[in-house]
């Protein structure tokens, strides 16, 4: 069976059997949290659970190794949202150790880009118009530095309410550790 097969199947009955009471909730989070965090596979259940977090608590928004590549991008637009019309009056940016997005060079996925059909031609086009391809695909060189880094554009947007804290914590992927790297009461 392909996943999207399983996918539909499982959710049929699991409308029909009404699994979904348990999650009832509303749309505001219930502690007044937007998170940043990364969309590795190990932090899907981890993460709430070391965070003591349930359904409905806080906002979630995932993107590969928790980066803020751009202040006017999708990733903080959704915090932005979050704050100003979904109630949540703290951010916090996770990022987590062993990440993929460590070290990662970018000549790697873009040998695997053209393996699978994406041409030389398209990405001259793509440099040519301004996007530096090989930039826009690199990662970070130490996540605690990375971190820093995401706080320090999201307290300094300029549409970023000022008393809204802002915090960075990494958390270990195996145990659930968690290590404060910016403690956004301190410099609220």
């Amino acid at each position: 069976m392909r996943i999207l097969e399983e996918i539909l199947q499982y959710n049929k009955q699991f409308v029909a059997d009404k699994k979904y009471e348990e999650y009832t909730t509303t749309k505001f989070p219930k502690k007044k949290m937007v998170i940043l965090t990364c969309m590795d596979t190990r932090l899907v259940e981890l993460l709430p659970r070391a965070l003591n977090f349930r359904n409905g608590d806080v906002k979630i928004v995932k993107n590969a190794g928790a980066l803020i590549m751009h202040p006017f991008g999708s990733i903080m637009r959704s915090i932005l949202v979050a704050v100003y019309q979904l109630q949540a009056e703290e951010v916090a940016i996770i990022g987590h150790y062993d990440c993929g997005m460590n070290g990662m060079k970018p000549d790697g996925m873009l040998e695997e880009m053209k393996r699978r059909g994406v041409s030389d031609d398209m990405l001259n086009t793509l440099n040519y118009s301004g996007i530096d391809v090989k930039e826009w695909l690199h990662g970070f060189e130490d996540v605690k530095e990375s971190v820093a880094h995401s706080v320090e554009i999201v307290k300094n947007h300029p549409l970023m309410p000022k008393d809204v804290p802002v915090h960075g914590l990494v958390i270990d992927p195996a145990t659930g550790r968690l290590d404060r790297i910016v403690d956004g009461y301190e410099i609220s």
